[in-house]
């Protein structure tokens, strides 16, 4: 079984929100693929990292998944979706493989 979280920025990078559509979006999207989902979207997380000597700032959402298997080829796709969606050079989707106890 695997952990799949994405990390979504609330903003774009002109400081201009998404707004609840474009997150829902992704909510049903994954509840309809995976057959659930859970978003943790009420407290925004920050996301902080330097590049080039310069100190970048996001509030990010983080939506779970659970999958048997990993479709990586779903995954790609989906992220570059993603990414054009969001106006963002890269987003961080990660899996965690575990045991269900």
């Amino acid at each position: 079984m695997h952990l799949v979280e994405l990390l979504l920025p609330t903003y774009d990078n002109d400081g201009r929100p998404f707004g609840a559509a474009a997150l829902n979006r992704v909510r049903d999207e994954l509840a309809a693929r995976f057959g659930g989902v859970t978003a943790f979207s009420r407290a925004p997380a920050e996301g902080v990292w330097e590049e080039g000597g310069e100190v970048s700032r996001d509030q990010i959402v983080v939506f779970e998944v659970m999958a048997d298997a990993l479709d990586r080829g779903w995954w790609g796709a989906y992220r570059a979706e993603l990414e054009r969606r969001f106006r963002q050079e890269k987003l961080i989707i990660r899996a965690t493989e575990f045991e269900e106890l």
